[in-house]
């Protein structure tokens, strides 16, 4: 139990230090986000005053890591959020009521889930247009199905509890039933697999934005600073080096504490 305590603290310290950075990135930041030092363009990091060196245009790059932070937590808050939220609805009601709602509700998860992930996201980006908000929807919508099919196998795994028979032996409603036993307890599972899936809103994004779908120029974000990065790799790879380790830290951050809140929340795990 220690060592799973140490895991989520662990965990916890790196999501911390980004939403630090992103809150306070006026202050953190060295440079102007957008400043061209046009004297020290392709500058190696701890060159002309830039602490990890400067883009082709000569833009600080620690600084726009800072306020790439923000997009990256802005955009994973409310993608998951969005998921979280439709799926769980989804799941819930067709793991709860079975039968013809159960067989609807999966077929047309079913069908979004034949369509590669990223490539989805891609598809209903096109469609909607490139931007932080659609970029926002269209992650969030895609996570829908794996909400769903996780929420509803966690539900089919509780209604049948001698507590939920006992419920509805009394005459409790299904509504009630949802609310006062199924939901409470299928609230553990819902927190880790959303932490762990906010690590994949964070690698979406970056997939978007590399691909010039997602957050646009001038707003700094660490896939469009990739995108940008991939031009000089030979001449300048710090570019690229520095934002392919903030995506990398932040998705560990997430993902060890997703694996940790499993443990201390499965009462499976529990010795």
């Amino acid at each position: 139990m220690k060592f799973l305590n140490k895991q989520v603290i662990f965990g916890l310290v790196i999501i911390c230090v980004n939403i630090f950075s992103a809150i306070f990135a006026p202050i953190i930041a060295t440079h102007p986000v957008d400043d061209m030092d046009f004297l020290n363009i392709f500058a190696k990091p701890n060159e002309g005053g830039h602490i990890l060196g400067t883009d082709d245009y000569g833009r600080d790059i620690f600084s726009r890591l800072v306020y790439g932070s923000r997009v990256s937590l802005m955009v994973g808050i409310v993608a998951v959020s969005i998921g979280a939220l439709i799926g769980t609805f989804l799941g819930v009601i067709s793991g709860y009521f079975g039968g013809f709602v159960d067989a609807l509700i999966m077929r047309f998860v079913d069908a979004l889930l034949s369509f590669p992930y990223v490539l989805l996201a891609i598809a209903m980006m096109a469609v909607l247009g490139a931007g932080l908000f659609n970029a926002m929807l269209a992650i969030g919508i895609v996570m829908v199905p794996s909400f769903a099919r996780v929420m509803r196998s966690a539900v089919m795994n509780i209604k049948n509890e001698e507590f939920v028979l006992a419920a509805r032996s009394m005459g409790a409603s299904d509504l009630w039933i949802i609310f006062q036993h199924i939901l409470p307890n299928i609230t553990p599972v819902l927190i880790v697999y959303a932490s762990l899936n906010f690590a994949g809103a964070v690698i979406s994004e970056a997939t978007l934005s590399f691909l010039g779908l997602g957050i646009q120029p001038p707003t700094p974000s660490w896939g469009s600073m990739l995108s940008e990065a991939k031009n000089y790799l030979q001449t300048a790879p710090h570019m690229a080096i520095f934002p392919g380790l903030a995506i990398l830290i932040t998705c560990l951050g997430f993902n060890i504490l997703g694996d940790g809140l499993r443990d201390l929340l499965d009462p499976r795990l529990k010795k």
